[in-house]
């Protein structure tokens, strides 16, 4: 049976949530690795005042995946594939050996910078539940005008749909969406509108600062987030985790493929449980844990099985 490791993205963060990792060295190595680079405490990130900024979540969410994953293939617990959901995707590349979990951490942080400065308020996330995504396709091109654009951004589930743009269209778009049904209509906690052309002048700056990296294929399956796709080219990766702020993500379709290749267990990265509730309402035949609230012994037991399952 292979194992996935997932990576979540922003919205999953909490206060505490660089406290709550496994005690393990490699952890604590991870943890003390981030502060030197950084210059700065990396544990002082996950207090509620910084947690509010984008730039602190964005780099405590790829510090934590990446932590737990090596916590985890330190002990014999490894993935056959690993995929993130937008920010996330970086933490999935790093630990399939692609990406220098350095490299990745300045990368990250630089992501983190310019779609905060180049949306610093006005703009943000909706999701919306209940509704496919030809229905919400046709409100958000009902509800956009040039100086309020709003744009699908993330595809969770099929009928789990974020959508990404100005506040004013958002606020639009949920009020035709619960009037067409939608079971929960919501804006997010979320500051920026990620994934979506608003952004393709960030995703051309990225591409440009990642033109120095050594190529380094992937040592497993990393599933793109543009197509949710498998791929073991760098290039291909490359230009996932460089150009996806700008591209919708197609998360149900990365985890459809998984299964596909076989995949039976599905292990969340920390923090949170969003990834995990997904896969679990999508692929209920699958097994979906997450990391945080789980003993390490049960988690490794898991995994190592799921390792020597000939199925």
């Amino acid at each position: 049976m292979k194992v996935a490791f997932l990576f979540p993205g922003q919205g999953s963060q909490h206060p505490g949530m660089l406290h709550a990792l496994p005690a393990h060295p490699q952890v604590a190595a991870t943890l003390e690795e981030a502060s030197d680079v950084l210059a700065r405490d990396v544990l002082r990130l996950d207090e509620e005042g910084p947690l509010a900024s984008t730039i602190a979540t964005q780099i405590a969410l790829y510090v934590a995946g990446v932590a737990t994953a090596r916590g985890l293939m330190a002990e014999g617990a490894a993935p056959d594939a690993v995929a993130g959901l937008s920010v996330g995707a970086y933490a999935a590349a790093a630990v399939s050996g692609a990406l220098p979990f350095r490299d990745g951490l300045l990368l990250v942080r630089t992501r983190a910078e310019l779609t905060a400065a180049r949306f610093p308020s006005g703009y943000g996330l909706a999701a919306i539940l209940g509704l496919d995504e030809r229905q919400v396709s046709g409100l958000v091109a009902a509800c956009t005008t040039p100086d309020q654009p709003a744009f699908v951004a993330n595809l969770n589930a099929p009928r789990q749909i974020v959508v990404a743009g100005a506040l004013g269209a958002l606020e639009r778009v949920i009020a035709l969406a619960r009037a067409n049904g939608s079971r929960k209509a919501e804006l997010l906690a979320v500051r920026i509108p990620s994934h979506c052309a608003l952004f393709a002048e960030v995703a051309g700056q990225l591409t440009h600062a990642m033109a120095h990296l050594e190529p380094r294929a992937p040592g497993m399956v990393y599933i793109t987030n543009r197509g949710g796709r498998p791929t073991r080219s760098f290039d291909r990766l490359r230009e996932d985790i460089a150009t996806n702020i700008a591209h919708p993500v197609r998360w149900h379709d990365a985890t459809q493929v998984l299964v596909e290749m076989g995949v039976g267990l599905f292990v969340e990265m920390n923090p949170g449980h969003v990834l995990t509730s997904l896969a679990a309402e999508a692929f209920p035949e699958v097994r979906a844990v997450a990391a945080e609230g789980s003993a390490s012994g049960y988690l490794l037991k898991l995994i190592r099985e799921a390792n020597e399952s000939p199925d």
